[in-house]
């Protein structure tokens, strides 16, 4: 619908096939919603043999502030992303529903980038982070395309240090042992301990391996899950490598910066604009999707255009 599309500028009506594609989805769920909640055709004008489709579970709300259960803190989501809208509707109510049966208090941001230039990862979580607000007080650095499937991962607090829950020996593709990206949960004074991540990296992938080398910078240990037993099962990845082809252009002096520490840039000079934020709620499950700008200083990283 045009107030839905309007939440996602820029180069979405550049995809007439993808738009078609994403109302179709929203189609199949206004179906699947009238076909199990009894507004669909009475049992007599059914097809015979063709059972009526159990309605999925509800997504729960989340508590009143006195509600002690859910403990104190607050959970930030910070989701960067662009383009990837049918693993959003699945992975909003998904997370809504899990953080809320382990009762965890929360809120989603879909940090959505509309600028022109490469995709920035770690610009959009650096911006998530200061524009979350001092209601939450920890953060989740999740993958849009990453869904948790065993309930014993924890989400809670992350106290004695960073916790990395989408751990090496858990993720379904990346094993090496300094890795941290996937789902990663701090603190954010300890995020501020280490001025967030470096805006340099424009493109796909190496922000999170310059952001473990922060962590270790400022004295802070990676702590990780224990008895999960359901080793790379234990995650859902939605990415599909034939579609989403990745950007992983490497231009110029990029090849040799990417794998240099930033000791100067991160929180303290990530460049943005917020262009509009906006609350709504995807199946029920509520969000906020912030529309960022990101800015580009083209001398000091030449590679953030598409040129």
């Amino acid at each position: 619908s045009p107030p839905l599309l309007r939440l996602f500028p820029g180069r979405l009506s550049a995809f007439p096939l993808f738009l078609l594609a994403l109302l179709l989805g929203f189609a199949s769920l206004l179906w699947l919603q009238l076909s199990c909640s009894g507004e669909g055709p009475s049992p007599g004008e059914q097809h015979r043999g063709a059972p009526r489709q159990p309605c999925p579970p509800p997504v729960p709300l989340q508590p009143p502030e006195e509600e002690p259960s859910w403990g104190p803190h607050r959970l930030a989501l910070l989701v960067p992303f662009r383009e990837r809208f049918e693993e959003l509707l699945a992975f909003v109510p998904y997370m809504h529903r899990f953080l809320s049966k382990k009762r965890i208090r929360h809120h989603i941001f879909i940090l959505n980038q509309v600028d022109h230039f490469r995709f920035n990862r770690a610009s959009l979580i650096n911006v998530g982070f200061l524009e979350s607000g001092n209601d939450t007080d920890y953060i989740a650095m999740h993958d849009v395309d990453l869904l948790p499937l065993n309930e014993h991962l924890d989400y809670s607090f992350p106290e004695a240090g960073p916790f990395h829950v989408a751990s090496p020996e858990l993720h379904p593709l990346y094993h090496y042992k300094t890795y941290v990206g996937g789902i990663l949960l701090l603190t954010k004074q300890h995020y501020e301990l280490c001025n967030g991540m470096s805006n340099r990296f424009w493109g796909w992938g190496r922000e999170d391996d310059e952001f473990y080398r922060r962590i270790k910078g400022a004295g802070l240990q990676v702590r990780r899950p224990s008895g999960i037993t359901t080793g790379y099962e234990t995650f859902q990845h939605l990415h599909d490598p034939a579609w989403r082809k990745r950007d992983q252009k490497r231009i110029a002096a990029q090849k040799q910066e990417q794998f240099k520490v930033d000791r100067e840039g991160g929180l303290n000079n990530v460049r943005y604009r917020i262009e509009s934020r906006t609350d709504l709620s995807v199946a029920g499950a509520p969000c906020t999707v912030l529309n960022i700008l990101l800015d580009c200083d083209t001398n000091e990283t030449p590679w953030c255009t598409f040129g």
